[in-house]
């Protein structure tokens, strides 16, 4: 099936690696032009793009700020004339356990993985309402499903995301605007990779938890998107999530001992 999304334009936060990454390389292969979005731009990525013969462009933006997630929807605007579409996917997380969440990495996490969301989904959502069509895509986790030790600011930003999804399904429809979320499970990334975590607890939760006994690459979650991008192949998708897992979310989580569970929290 032809998607019918080539010389389409969209805009993607946190394009130039990781999830992003294959997201933004699934839709130049399918010749939709790009306005990669993210804090520090990278050259490399934005010539490998390029490679595949569609328009690439990249906007410098830090989307837990509210003026620079709105400049960056104005701005690919600038760039385009229009947005078709826009893929919501910058997130970070910053880890702690209860007893010990502070504020500020609280609402860095919030506001780079939720607010950042809102503040670019309302702006490019008042461009669409104008134009009467458009396409809506969030990027959520398979951490929304489960609790996870240190993760609550994560956790609550990724549940948080469902609601926005929910919401914006509901009143921009009548608009002829879809908006729908892939949930991807565990990819080594920048924020996932090697230096971030325990690798050999890592391999465990692979092979113990995913029942395909690998992790996703990057471009797996892309063709969902140009998926629910396309009013060719989707037309009558909206509000769906589609998880991209490999059957996570069947399997129970345990990746750490009863003793360190405990030391999270104990006393210093």
């Amino acid at each position: 099936m032809d998607l019918e999304i080539k010389g389409k334009n969209c805009l993607v936060t946190g394009g130039a690696s990781g999830i992003g990454k294959g997201i933004a390389t699934i839709l130049a292969q399918e010749g939709v032009n790009l306005a990669i979005a993210s804090r520090n731009p990278e050259a490399k990525a934005i010539e490998e793009l390029r490679a595949y013969g569609t328009k690439v462009e990249s906007i410098s933006a830090d989307v837990s700020k509210e003026e620079q997630a709105v400049g960056m929807v104005e701005k690919a605007i600038e760039i385009f004339g229009h947005l078709d579409f826009f893929v919501n996917n910058a997130a970070w997380a910053w880890h702690e356990p209860v007893t010990r969440i502070d504020t500020e990495s609280w609402f860095n996490t919030l506001n780079t993985n939720l607010s950042g969301a809102m503040w670019a989904c309302r702006t490019v959502s008042r461009h669409m309402v104008k134009r009467k069509q458009g396409a809506i895509v969030i990027v959520s986790s398979t951490a929304k499903f489960s609790p996870g030790y240190g993760e609550t600011a994560y956790r609550a930003s990724k549940i948080g995301l469902t609601s926005l999804m929910q919401n914006l399904c509901v009143e921009l429809a009548p608009f002829g605007i879809r908006t729908n979320m892939v949930t991807p499970g565990h990819y080594v990334t920048r924020m996932t990779g090697w230096d971030r975590i325990d690798r050999k607890k890592t391999e465990q939760f692979r092979d113990n938890y995913i029942p395909m006994r690998r992790f996703g690459e990057p471009t797996e979650v892309g063709g969902a998107v140009a998926f629910l991008l396309s009013n060719n192949a989707s037309s009558y998708v909206n509000g769906a999530d589609i998880v991209i897992d490999g059957g996570l979310q069947h399997s129970p989580i345990k990746v750490i001992s009863d003793d360190e569970i405990r030391s999270l929290n104990e006393p210093e």
